[in-house]
């Protein structure tokens, strides 16, 4: 008498590094941007660190986050929240160094940053086939990601001072401005069926002026279109928010993926 022994398949369990797209992200990463703008601005400036104190600095200290980030197994709440704020402003800084310190203009550094984070998602499709954040579940893809958000940062910064400073156009008014091509994008989402991963890579582009804006409408002084809270104040409030939302995700995992399997 024969048997025929049949062979379980193995289910390999995959987790993704990233939080799902919630309310809760978009804010965060609001708030995230606008700390961008305004802690690079104090280290810089109220503290004196000079702008290439500051990138050396916060590099390192980037170099830290990203190195924790990829060790992780799984999305951890304050890693990845932690690498993101640090990723604003050293794309802040970035941008701030080639025009303050190099003197190339916002124009240049708009469209150069532009082409290189167009670079960055055609070679991620080409390499991966897909450029969906719920798809970060290999190293090579998190490369992708993570340089696909600094490059956003870097472009975001020299975009939002583009409009609001050569342009002439003022914080609030392009905050406006900015909040509103956000608005159109999720009508275009909800309403047209624009595909979710190009509506929300475009959104979270914008996302960084508009928090950009935001930061430098708050802390500016009135003179220069602002309302004078400044960047200490106004770093702390934000990053106290950041902070509070963090620990809120981490506690209650509102924001976590159910891992996926696959045969």
């Amino acid at each position: 008498m024969s048997s025929t022994t049949k062979s379980t398949p193995i289910i390999h369990t995959m987790f993704t590094k990233v939080p799902q797209i919630t309310l809760f992200f978009w804010i965060i990463k609001v708030l995230a941007t606008t700390v961008g703008e305004t802690a690079a601005d104090y280290l810089n400036v109220q503290l004196n660190w000079g702008l290439t104190n500051t990138t050396y600095a916060m590099s390192g200290i980037l170099l830290v986050a990203l190195v924790a980030q990829f060790r992780m197994r799984t999305y951890t709440a304050w890693i990845y929240w932690l690498t993101v704020v640090l990723l604003s402003v050293v794309g802040t800084l970035i941008t701030d160094n080639l025009v303050d310190n190099l003197g190339v203009s916002l124009v240049t550094t708009t469209s150069v940053f532009s082409v290189a984070l167009i670079a960055v998602f055609v070679l991620w499709y080409q390499s991966e086939r897909t450029l969906s954040i719920h798809s970060i579940t290999t190293v090579r893809r998190e490369v992708f990601y993570w340089l696909a958000i600094l490059f956003t940062f870097a472009l975001g910064t020299a975009a939002g001072d583009l409009l609001a400073e050569t342009l002439n156009v003022g914080y609030l008014l392009s905050a406006g401005l900015f909040a509103g091509m956000i608005a159109l994008i999720a009508l275009a989402h909800y309403r047209f069926k624009l595909d979710a991963i190009t509506a929300f890579w475009v959104a979270y582009i914008i996302t960084r002026p508009l928090g950009a804006s935001i930061g430098d409408y708050l802390s500016q002084l009135p003179e220069d279109g602002g309302l004078g809270l400044g960047t200490t104040v106004t770093s702390v409030i934000f990053l106290t928010i950041i902070l509070g939302f963090v620990i809120y995700l981490a506690i209650t995992k509102k924001d976590h993926i159910a891992p996926s399997t696959s045969v």
